[in-house]
């Protein structure tokens, strides 16, 4: 039975309740401080739990960035260092190689590959951390290069974004992780993003990663410069291009962190800012499957919370995180399989273990390293 109470929300429930399509205005309106976020919570879990049931999922999963060396200077970004920098550094192939190992001996079943676009780097040095890796562990799957890298490569080889991912692809890519989206709208994207990978261009990649059959995530950096407005015009972007492609898999929305960043002046998001988000989310994106509650930029407290925010992914044990953690995140740099496992029980939820492609992995008994894909979580019907 819900709860919500608050008169302005009796529309927005019915359609809900009805799962009628919630518009810019409804979006905007969920936004509105007055609303109690607990009753917008309330009704992201029917959403929630109309998609994924009681389950909380999570995978075995480990970040690379092989260079923080980057052509550009985002102004939201402590990451990136000059080439020149003493903070930059370069990966070399044992280095990657012996990352890989050690994800495997962990048990891990995705890599997550983003960074700096380096200034003295050929698209070939890229894609051979794709193939070194395939090839010494296969095992893994590779979610690598958000469109920043792949529209940095289309600069580097003068080629079309198929030829690309195709050879990607053959070099051992899975599937493409959700960054770079930040915020759409031109009043904010222009101010924060140094004109890197341009709207338009983002979904042109995405869109044609999709076609090809390679499925992505995608993201929202919120908690900046930006305006509800802006947000919900990002969600209702996203919306489309999934109503057309059905591509995405997963939506996580990131909260900002302004430390060591150009916006440093800037409050992070509140717990309270970060739940109504998360919930706005699952109820504008009705035909995305998962919504994920990074805990690595939410808190582990609030991401656990948000399982009952219309969040049904907590994300990973997430090995070597970088990027956040560069921005001010004080959360671990690695939770273990069990601790996961009890933050999702203690709200109340099934822990499954899935794969990048939303499997559930199945463990050998007598070898918990070793693991196959069991059948598909179902897509939103």
């Amino acid at each position: 039975m819900i709860l919500t109470t608050h008169p302005a929300l009796k529309e927005i429930r019915s359609k809900v309740e009805s799962k009628e399509r919630l518009s810019l205005d409804d979006g905007i309106l969920l936004y509105d401080p007055q609303i109690p976020v607990n009753d917008i919570g309330q009704l992201a879990n029917i959403v929630r739990e109309r998609i994924n049931g009681n389950v909380g999922y999570y995978n075995i999963n480990t970040h690379l960035n092989p260079t923080n060396v980057c052509v550009y200077r985002c102004i939201f970004c402590a990451f990136r260092a000059d080439l020149r920098s003493d903070k930059g550094y370069v990966m070399d192939d044992e280095q990657i190689v012996a990352r890989g190992t050690e994800a495997v001996t962990n048990g891990c079943t995705e890599m997550h590959i983003v960074g700096g676009l380096h200034h003295q780097k050929k698209f070939e040095w890229y894609k051979n951390i794709i193939e070194l890796l395939a090839n010494q562990h296969p095992s893994l799957h590779l979610k690598a290069w958000t469109p920043v890298e792949i529209n940095w490569f289309e600069f580097l080889t003068k080629r079309s974004i198929r030829d690309i991912l195709q050879e990607l692809v053959e070099a051992g890519l899975g599937s493409l992780p959700g960054g770079g989206a930040e915020i759409f709208h031109p009043e904010v994207r222009d101010k924060i993003c140094e004109h890197k990978a341009e709207t338009h261009k983002w979904f042109e990649i995405h869109r044609t990663a999709h076609q090809m059959g390679i499925r992505s995530n995608c993201t929202m950096l919120y908690g900046h410069i930006e305006k509800p407005m802006h947000r919900i015009d990002h969600l209702i972007r996203l919306r489309e291009l999934q109503d057309e492609t059905g591509g995405f898999q997963t939506f996580i929305p990131l909260a900002f962190h302004p430390e060591n960043t150009g916006l440093d002046h800037i409050k992070k998001p509140s717990a309270l800012m970060d739940l109504r988000t998360m919930a706005i989310s699952r109820l504008m994106l009705d035909n995305i499957a998962h919504i994920k509650a990074y805990w690595i930029m939410l808190g582990i407290g609030t991401a656990q919370t948000a399982l009952s925010y219309g969040a049904d992914d907590i994300d990973g044990t997430v090995r070597h995180e970088l990027i956040y953690h560069d921005a001010g995140a004080t959360t671990p740099e690695l939770l273990t399989v069990d601790r996961i496992e009890d933050l999702i029980r203690e709200a109340g939820r099934v822990p499954v273990e899935r794969d990048t492609l939303y499997r559930k992995v199945i463990r050998d008994k007598n070898d918990p390293g070793k693991w196959t894909a069991g059948e598909k979580i179902p897509e939103v019907v």
